[in-house]
């Protein structure tokens, strides 16, 4: 597993080399755009409340891998929900334990049955995170948001309230003079690369010299300087200019990253010999580790040996117990079977013997020898009976047959 992140690494890392820095926010901006089309979804109520394991992501939740397993499962599902709305509402959703590989080729599917072209094989969306699976979820929201009839509609400019506004500094209070100040400093900076014109040179070139006294007139001021320096103390109050610093301006920035540059550096002189000293102590320490592992190793090694060796002799002995317990329940076995014959045998014979003790069959016995004797006896009569009428009537017959044939003669 180690092997393999330090290949997805190394690919993602040869990835951010050939895109250009822009290129590598990219992904940021489009799961932001993301987040706001499930929103306009509703699916904090519509898709968080299905299941407890379900839930809202953050605007860079799809960006880079933090929780595979999670990030994988949340992808699924939030697809499923999206294809529910979108293309099929019959389309069922994933479990935890499904087969991931049938899970991606149904929601790719469900994309190309849209005509939405997939250019990336499906492995890249096991990860649950990157551009393939913003792309996938991306290209759903956009047919969940046709499907439910949205439409973008451009927006109003809004004048902007300099009182609601919030900026980052406090607002600055300066004079005249150091807005002139300022204002000569930017004007000197932008006019670094023009030309110096002399402006004592200028009336000479254009007039032939006639003006220079009334210029020098002008450079040159009679006014008294104490009483020019009282006016300006009493209006100078009143000439304050008080302004609100724009949080966009380039200035401000640069100015703020001086003095966090500065605090930096401040912050880094007191802290460097504090680190350098932990390192050294770290260091010191885990020299001082490394050697005791070494002693109790050379220590603990004949004890180990000593442990290995009777482990083997313990390993031994439990095969020879295998060996005689087998033998022991086989014959076990052949003398539980053998007793449960012998039960079977004594049950018989006691059977047989509590038959040949008890008297009713016998007296049974002899009232049924007494009755089929009486029934002999009576059909001795009858037979005798029978065998007198018939001999009687034999006698009938033969003295019958004699007169007939006494008759014939005569």
């Amino acid at each position: 597993m180690e092997e393999k992140k330090d290949g997805d690494e190394k690919e993602d890392g040869e990835e951010g080399k050939d895109q250009s820095p822009a290129q590598q926010y990219d992904l940021y901006v489009l799961n932001d755009e993301l987040s706001d089309k499930l929103k306009l979804l509703n699916y904090e109520e519509d898709y968080a409340n299905l299941a407890a394991s379900y839930r809202t992501i953050s605007r860079e939740y799809f960006v880079k891998n933090t929780n595979i397993g999670e990030q994988f499962f949340i992808f699924i599902t939030l697809s499923a929900w999206l294809i529910q709305k979108a293309i099929d509402p019959s389309f069922a959703f994933p479990e935890e334990f499904d087969d991931p590989n049938a899970t991606i080729s149904r929601i790719l599917e469900a994309l190309r049955s849209k005509n939405i072209s997939i250019t990336f094989p499906p492995n890249k969306l096991k990860t649950g995170a990157g551009e393939q699976c913003l792309y996938v979820l991306d290209k759903l929201a956009d047919l969940a948001l046709a499907a439910e009839q949205f439409s973008w509609i451009k927006a109003d400019p809004v004048l902007e309230n300099d009182e609601e506004t919030e900026v980052e500094v406090d607002q600055a209070e300066i004079t005249i003079e150091q807005f002139d100040e300022n204002e000569q400093i930017d004007i000197a900076d932008d006019d670094d690369n023009e030309i110096v014109m002399d402006l004592k040179a200028m009336p000479s070139r254009i007039n032939g010299g006639k003006n220079q006294q009334s210029l020098d007139g002008i450079l040159h001021s009679d006014a008294d300087v104490d009483s020019w320096k009282l006016e300006v103390e009493r209006v100078a109050p009143h000439l304050k200019v008080t302004f609100e610093q724009d949080s966009k301006s380039w200035r401000m920035h640069l100015e703020r990253m001086r003095s966090l540059q500065k605090a930096v550096a401040e912050l880094l002189n007191t802290t460097e010999p504090r680190l350098k000293s932990i390192i050294n102590e770290l260091d010191k320490t885990m020299e001082r580790i490394v050697n005791r592992e070494k002693h109790f190793n050379n220590q603990l090694e004949p004890v180990l040996t000593k442990f290995c060796l009777a482990k083997e002799r313990i390993t031994e002995v439990k095969d020879k117990y295998r060996e005689i317990s087998g033998g022991i329940s086989e014959r076990t076995q052949k003398l539980q079977h053998v007793s449960d014959e012998l039960e079977q045998i004594k049950q018989q014979i006691e059977e047989k013997s509590l038959r040949n003790s008890d008297g009713a069959p016998m007296l049974r016995l002899k009232q049924a020898l007494q009755k089929m004797e009486s029934e002999i006896l009576t059909m001795n009569v009858q037979i005798s009976v029978i065998e007198q009428s018939l001999l009687q009537s034999q006698l009938n017959n033969r003295a019958a047959y004699n007169a007939y044939f006494q008759d014939l003669h005569t």
